[in-house]
């Protein structure tokens, strides 16, 4: 007896479930809509060199002491129309920009004395939305991160001396083609001047002189002369 009520109340269950499970087609429309958001980061032109995790702080001058500006991912991005690099980092979780700046090419960093996972460099810093002189320290997780890092800082701070130095190269360049096409066009107007010879000027001689001389003289006199009674 209670094993034909177990099976039918097993029965019962499976049905109840098979009813759940079956799909009416209704559709229930969403209470609140949401619309897809374009989210711009501003590094949507920009090449990413080196992307590496670590801990940034900086050398507050008032405390003299190491501040914590947060942990996080650095980046090298390079901007694919100019070729200029800067240095950006950002905290992990809220993505606040903790540096920001340009690799210069009077740039250099060195390791941290005492520490061979960390490293510093100065920079004209752009993060708190003005420009600000900062002395920076950054650690990373292994020596090979940290050696990494200053190898490519030194390399972008070198490739960017030698396109200053192609800029400058070609600026001279130009203005030495402007300059001789200037020169050209000053001989070409030259050569298209008329050249005046002895020839072409006329010479008065002393008999031309007399002669008009006198031709002033008769025409002076015959304006005083009275004129003739009828």
């Amino acid at each position: 007896m209670a094993s034909k009520e177990d099976a039918e109340q097993h029965r019962e269950e499976e049905e109840t479930t098979a009813a759940e499970d079956e799909d009416t087609g209704a559709q229930v429309a969403p209470i609140v809509k949401l619309e897809e958001v374009t989210v711009t980061t501003g590094e949507e032109h920009e090449d990413a060199i080196l992307d590496l995790k670590s801990k940034l702080y900086r050398f507050d001058k008032d405390g003299n002491q190491w501040k914590e500006r947060g942990a996080g991912t650095v980046k090298f991005l390079k901007h694919k129309e100019s070729g200029k690099v800067r240095l950006v980092m950002r905290q992990s979780k809220t993505l606040k920009i903790c540096a920001n700046h340009l690799v210069l090419p009077t740039m250099t960093v060195t390791e941290h004395a005492g520490n061979d996972k960390s490293c510093v460099w100065h920079a004209t810093d752009f993060a708190e939305g003005e420009l600000k002189d900062e002395l920076f320290c950054i650690r990373f997780a292994s020596v090979e991160n940290c050696k990494l890092f200053m190898e490519t800082f030194q390399e972008v701070a070198e490739s960017q001396q030698q396109k200053e130095d192609n800029e400058d190269a070609s600026a001279a360049a130009g203005l030495l083609e402007k300059l001789s096409v200037e020169e050209k066009k000053t001989e070409e107007k030259t050569e298209e001047a008329p050249v005046v010879t002895k020839e072409e000027v006329p010479v008065v001689t002393k008999e031309d002189k007399d002669s008009k001389n006198e031709t002033v003289k008769e025409e002076e006199s015959e304006k005083k002369e009275p004129a003739s009674s009828t």
